[in-house]
C-alpha cells in the first residue's frame, strides 16, 4: 500500500480550512486537519489507515446534507462574537473609562474630516496614487465596506495593485462572501488580481480558495483547472514554483485517500478504474515538476521514491538530471538577484541575456514578469519585454495584456501608448476600443509637448490605414479628415496653453494631412490649401518647406503652381535662398519659355543681389562690434597700466618699499619671483590696499596711521612658523582639496581636523596663507587611508561657518584637463524637479512638507551662491517619473510664502565651452585654459588647483604689442609708456615681413 506523500506546505495553507468549512463542512474539514498536521498546527491526531479512508468516504457523502447547516451556524456565531478579538469576550468595552469612549469619537471625527479631505483630492486629480493608498487605509480603518470597495474599484481602474494591496481586498472579501452569488464575485476578483503582476502567493491563494467550492458540480475540475492555470503562470518560478506543485499534489493525493474501498470490501471495477486514474494523476505530477529546473528539487525526488511502489521510469529520470543540470546554471543568478539591493535591474538583465540565448519562451516571459514586478514603473524594461512578446509570441490575449499593464504602470511614457495602438490594430481589435484607448492616453499627462504630437501622428496613421481610397467618399475618410483637423485644434489649444508651445513648429501633421489629401485623395486643392496654413505659421523662411510642397506639386499638381510656388519661395526665403533659385532655374530650363527662363533670372538676380547686400551689411555690423569690443579691450588694459603706474608712484614718493617675505618661495617651498598677492574681495581686504583703492578711483581718503612694527612683525613671525612641506603628488588619492572656507576662520587646522576626523584618521591638514599670513580660504587634508578620502567626499557642500564647504579630488588639471568637477547631471532627468521662484526665506524642511504631498522625495538641493546664500531655486529628486509628473501638474504656479513658483522637469540648457580669451588681454600665467564640461565654468565651481601650483618656475616677462621683451633689460631700464598700435599698424607689419 502506498503511504500518503509527506506534506511540506507553507504555514499559510491552514488559512483554506476557513474557506472551505463555510460551504462544504466534511470533507475541508479533513483537508484542513491534514493542512494543519503539515504545517504543525494540527490541533489532534488523524486517524490513521483503513479507518481513515472509510471515515473520508463516509464524510464525502455527507458533504451536501452538511454544508448548508455549516454556514447558517458559522454566520450564527460570527453575529454572536463582538468586534474585536474573539477570546476576550463581550464585556471589555464596558470596562473602558468615558475618557477613552471620548478620545475615540474624537478620532473618528478626525478619520472623516480626513476621508472627505482625500475623496476631493481625488476629485481633482484622480492619478494620485499616494492619495489612494491612504483613503484605502483610513476605510479600512473605519470599516467603510461599501465605501472601502468602491474606493479600491477606482484605483484598480486606473493602476496595477501590488500584491499586499490585492491579499487584502481579497481577505476583506472572502469574509462577507457566504452566498453562491457572492463566491463568484470573489472568483471574478481572483482573476483580475493574478493579472496585474506574476505573483505565486495569489496563485496559492486563488487555489486554495477553490477548494471551498469543491462540492458543487464541477467543483474538483475546476480547482484542477485553477492549479493548472497557476503552473502555467508561475510553475516554472525557480524560487516559488515548488509550493505550486506540492499543493496540487496534495489535493490530489487527498482526493485518491477518500477514493478508496471501505477495509475489507472489494472494489468494483468503476472504483478501480478510478483509483487507478488518480494515481496516475499524481504520477504525472511528480514527473512534471521533476523535469522543471526548481530549488529543492533533490526532496521532491526522494518523496517520488518512497510514494512509489514501482522503480522511477528511465525517462523521468533523465529529465530530472537534465533539469539539474539546468537549474545550476539558474543558481549564480538566483544568488545574485537574493543578494542586489533594489530595484535589482542590472540582475535581472543579466537574468534575461542568459534565458535569451537559452530560447525557451515560457522561461523569458516568465523572467520578464519577475523583473516587472520589481521594477513596475521602468519604461524601458516594459518596452523590450512588450517587443519581445510582438515579435517572438504574438499571442492577442498575452501581448494585449501586457501592453494594458505597461500603460496603466507608466501612462507618462507616449512610447508604450504608441505601441500598445499598434499592438490592437495588429491583433484587429474593435475600432471602437482602439479610439476608447486613444482618448485615454490623451488624458495620460504627458511631460513634453513632442509627446502629443507623437500620439496623434500614430492614431492618425492608424485611421489612414481603416480608409479604402478606391471610393471616393467612406465613412472612414471623413473620420479621417476630422481627426486631422481635431488634431491640429487641439495642439494649438489644449498643448500649446499647458506647454507655451504647440510641439509642432514645422506643422508635420498638416503636411501629412495635405499629402494624404493629394496622393491618396487627388483633392490638390485641399492640399493647396493647408499648405498655405503651414507658411503663415512663420515656415516661409524656411527653403526645405518651400521644396516640400513644391515637390507636392511636382508630383501631383502642374507646372504652373509649381512655378508660382518656386517664385514665391525666391521671395521669402531667408535661410537658403540660393538652393531655390537653382531649382527655379532648373524647372524653367526643362519646360519654361524664353519669357520665362528671363522672368527667373531676374527674379533670381535681384534677390540673390538683395541677399548679398544684407550679408554685408550684417557682417559690417558684425565687424564694427568685433572692434567695439578691442577698443573696450585696450581700453581696460591701458587703465590697467596707469593704475599700476599710478601705485608704483605713490610707493615711490612714500618711500617704502616692499620687501620679500620668506613666503616668496611659494605655496610648497618652491622659489620663484615675487608675484602681486591678490587682494581678497570682503573678508581679507588690508587697510593699506583699501586706501589705493580709494586714490585710484579720485576719492583720497582719510590718511590713516602706519601700521606698529610690531604687529607686522608678529604676522611675518606667525607665518615664518606655518612648517613648509613640499607636496606629493604620489598622495593625491588619500587627499582632498577643500575650498570657499571663510578667510576669518581662526585656526582651519583645529577646525577641519574636528569636521574631518570622522571619516577616518587625518594625516596632516595644510592650509594656505597669502603672503601676508591671512588664510587664503582653503587647503589640503591627508588621510591615513585611501577609503577615509573617499567617505570625506561626502560633506562637499556642507555648511561652515556660513559658508558651503567644497570638498573635492586632488586632482592637478594640468595634466587632466578632462577632470569635471561640477558633481550634478546635466542631463535630462525625468525624475527629479526643477523650482524656481522661491523666497529665500524658504528652508529644505518647508519646500520637502509642500513635495512630499505628491510622492516620496529622495533629495532636495537649495542652490546657493559661495558665500551660502540662497538664490530661489532647488532641485527635487522623487522615486520615479509618475511621483514626478504628478508633482509638476500639482505645484506649477503654486503660492509660497507669497512668492509663484515655477515647477519643471530637471533639464539644464547646455552651456558652451569657454570661448578664447579677449583680443589684447595677456595671460598672467603661462598655463593651459582649464576645461569644466558641457556647462561651462558655473559661479559657485572653483578652480580646483590653487594659482601658487599654477605658476611657472620662470615667468615670462609681459608682451608688448606682440613682441617679447627681454626680463633682463626689462628689470634694469625705466619704465616707459608703452607705444600703441592700432589694427592697420599690426597689419602693415605682418606686410612687410
Amino acid at each position: 500500500m502506498r503511504r500518503p506523500v509527506p506534506s511540506v506546505l507553507s504555514p499559510a495553507l491552514p488559512r483554506c480550512a476557513a474557506w472551505c468549512g463555510r460551504t462544504f463542512a466534511p470533507l475541508p474539514a479533513a483537508l484542513a486537519r491534514w493542512r494543519c498536521a503539515a504545517a504543525g498546527q494540527a490541533r489532534r491526531r488523524q486517524p490513521r489507515g483503513a479507518a481513515e479512508r472509510g471515515w473520508l468516504r463516509r464524510e464525502l457523502q455527507k458533504m451536501a446534507a452538511a454544508g448548508a447547516e455549516a454556514v447558517v451556524a458559522e454566520e450564527e456565531e460570527e453575529k454572536r462574537l463582538p468586534e474585536g478579538d474573539p477570546e476576550s469576550g463581550g464585556d471589555s468595552e464596558d470596562e473602558g473609562d468615558s475618557d477613552s469612549s471620548g478620545d475615540g469619537e474624537d478620532e473618528e471625527k478626525e478619520n472623516e474630516a480626513e476621508i472627505q479631505r482625500l475623496e476631493e483630492q481625488l476629485s481633482i486629480n484622480a492619478f494620485d496614487y499616494n492619495c489612494h493608498l491612504d483613503l484605502i487605509k483610513l476605510l479600512r480603518q473605519e470599516g467603510e465596506l461599501v465605501k472601502l470597495r468602491r474606493a479600491r474599484q477606482k484605483m484598480s481602474e486606473l493602476f496595477p495593485l501590488t500584491e499586499e494591496i490585492w491579499l487584502d481586498w481579497l481577505k476583506d472579501e472572502i469574509k462577507m462572501a457566504s452566498e453562491s452569488s457572492e463566491r463568484e464575485k470573489v472568483y471574478e476578483l481572483f482573476e483580475r488580481a493574478v493579472k496585474d503582476y506574476i505573483c505565486p502567493e495569489i496563485w496559492l491563494e486563488y487555489a486554495q480558495y477553490s477548494i471551498g467550492g469543491i462540492g458543487q458540480e464541477g467543483g474538483i475540475e475546476r480547482v484542477r483547472s485553477i492549479f493548472e492555470r497557476a503552473l502555467t503562470a508561475v510553475g516554472l518560478h525557480v524560487t516559488k514554483g515548488t509550493a505550486l506543485w506540492e499543493a496540487y499534489r496534495e489535493f490530489e493525493n487527498a482526493i485518491l485517500e477518500t477514493a478508496q474501498p471501505a477495509p475489507g470490501s472489494v472494489p468494483s471495477p468503476e472504483q478501480q478504474q478510478m483509483l487507478c486514474s488518480q494515481l496516475e494523476k499524481i504520477h504525472t505530477l511528480f514527473r512534471r515538476q521533476l523535469g522543471i529546473p526548481l530549488l529543492d528539487m533533490e526532496t521532491s525526488y526522494a518523496e517520488y521514491e518512497e510514494w512509489s511502489e514501482d522503480p522511477i521510469p528511465e525517462t523521468t529520470v533523465k529529465n530530472y538530471k537534465k533539469a539539474l543540470q539546468q537549474l545550476e546554471k539558474c543558481k549564480p543568478y538566483e544568488e545574485a538577484l537574493l543578494g542586489a539591493e533594489t530595484p535589482k535591474l542590472a540582475e535581472y538583465q543579466a537574468y534575461i541575456d542568459f534565458e535569451m540565448k537559452a530560447g525557451d519562451p515560457a522561461r523569458i516571459q516568465l523572467i520578464y514578469e519577475r523583473a516587472l514586478a520589481e521594477n513596475c514603473l521602468v519604461p524601458d524594461l516594459w518596452a523590450r519585454y512588450n517587443q519581445y512578446l510582438d515579435r517572438q509570441l504574438k499571442v492577442k490575449e498575452l501581448v494585449l495584456s501586457a501592453h494594458d499593464r505597461a500603460v496603466r504602470n507608466c501612462p507618462w511614457t507616449v512610447g508604450l501608448w504608441i505601441r500598445y495602438l499598434l499592438a490592437m490594430e495588429r491583433h484587429r481589435v474593435d475600432h471602437s476600443i482602439i479610439s476608447e484607448m486613444f482618448e485615454k492616453a490623451l488624458n495620460a499627462g504627458f511631460i513634453q509637448a513632442t509627446d502629443y504630437v507623437e500620439i496623434w501622428q500614430a492614431y492618425l496613421d492608424y485611421l489612414r490605414r481603416r480608409v479604402d481610397f478606391t471610393q471616393d467618399s467612406s465613412k472612414e475618410l471623413e473620420e479621417l479628415r476630422s481627426a486631422f483637423a481635431r488634431a491640429v485644434e487641439y495642439l494649438k489649444q489644449e498643448v500649446e496653453e499647458r506647454f507655451s508651445e504647440s510641439g509642432d513648429p514645422s506643422c508635420t501633421i498638416m503636411q501629412n494631412w495635405a499629402r494624404v489629401e493629394a496622393r491618396l485623395c487627388n483633392n490638390m486643392q485641399k492640399a493647396r490649401e493647408l499648405w498655405d496654413n503651414i507658411m503663415t505659421k512663420g515656415n516661409a523662411k524656411y527653403a526645405n518647406m518651400w521644396l516640400e510642397y513644391y515637390n507636392l506639386e511636382r508630383a501631383h499638381g502642374d507646372t504652373q503652381h509649381c512655378r508660382k510656388a518656386l517664385h514665391r519661395a525666391v521671395q521669402c526665403t531667408s535661410d537658403y535662398p540660393e538652393h531655390v533659385c537653382e531649382v527655379l532655374l532648373t524647372l524653367e530650363r526643362i519646360e519654361g519659355t524664353l519669357e520665362d527662363w528671363d522672368a527667373a533670372v531676374q527674379k533670381t538676380e535681384n534677390r540673390l543681389a538683395r541677399v548679398n547686400e544684407q550679408r554685408a551689411k550684417a557682417a559690417e555690423k558684425e565687424a564694427a562690434l568685433a572692434k567695439l569690443e578691442e577698443e573696450k579691450a585696450e581700453q581696460r588694459k591701458q587703465a590697467r597700466a596707469e593704475k599700476k603706474a599710478s601705485k608704483k608712484a605713490k610707493k615711490a614718493r612714500t618711500g617704502e618699499k616692499r620687501k620679500a617675505d620668506d613666503d616668496d618661495e611659494g605655496e610648497w617651498g618652491q622659489e620663484e619671483e615675487e608675484q602681486p598677492s591678490k587682494r581678497h574681495k570682503g573678508d581679507g581686504l588690508l587697510e593699506e590696499d583699501m586706501e589705493v583703492e580709494m586714490g585710484l578711483f579720485g576719492r583720497s581718503g582719510p590718511e590713516k596711521p602706519d601700521r606698529p612694527a610690531n604687529q607686522k612683525e608678529k604676522a611675518t613671525t606667525s607665518r615664518k612658523d606655518i612648517p613648509k612641506v613640499l607636496h606629493d603628488s604620489s598622495k593625491d588619492n588619500v587627499t582632498v582639496f577643500v575650498s570657499n572656507l571663510s578667510y576669518n576662520m581662526a585656526e582651519p587646522e583645529v577646525k577641519l581636523k574636528e569636521l574631518f576626523e570622522s571619516c577616518g584618521e587625518v594625516a596632516e591638514i595644510r592650509p594656505v596663507f597669502s603672503n601676508k599670513g591671512t588664510f587664503r580660504g582653503y587647503c589640503y587634508v591627508e588621510f591615513k587611508e585611501e577609503k577615509s578620502a573617499l567617505q570625506a567626499l561626502a560633506l562637499d557642500r556642507q555648511a561652515v561657518e556660513g559658508r558651503p564647504m567644497f570638498v573635492s579630488p586632488c586632482v592637478d588639471k594640468n595634466k587632466h584637463p578632462d577632470f569635471k568637477v561640477f558633481r550634478y547631471s546635466t542631463t535630462l532627468e525625468k525624475h527629479k524637479l526643477f523650482i524656481s521662484g522661491l523666497p529665500f526665506s524658504c528652508t529644505k524642511e518647508e519646500l520637502e512638507d509642500v513635495c512630499k504631498a505628491h510622492g516620496n522625495v529622495k533629495d532636495i538641493r537649495l542652490v546657493t551662491n559661495r558665500a551660502g546664500k540662497p538664490k530661489g531655486l532647488a532641485y527635487v529628486e522623487y522615486e520615479n517619473e509618475a511621483q514626478a509628473s504628478q508633482a509638476v501638474l500639482k505645484m506649477d504656479g503654486l503660492t509660497v510664502k507669497e512668492h509663484v513658483i515655477k515647477v519643471m522637469i530637471s533639464n539644464p540648457p547646455l552651456r558652451k565651452l569657454p570661448d578664447k580669451a579677449e583680443a589684447g588681454r595677456a595671460s598672467q600665467f603661462a598655463v593651459p585654459r582649464q576645461v569644466y564640461g558641457a556647462r561651462g565654468k558655473g559661479r559657485t565651481q572653483l578652480s580646483m588647483v590653487p594659482r601658487a601650483l599654477q605658476r611657472q618656475g620662470n615667468p615670462v616677462a609681459k608682451a608688448e604689442n606682440g613682441m617679447v621683451q627681454n626680463s633682463a633689460a626689462a628689470s634694469s631700464a625705466p619704465p616707459e609708456e608703452p607705444k600703441k598700435m592700432s589694427n592697420a599698424d599690426f597689419a602693415k607689419m605682418l606686410l612687410k615681413k
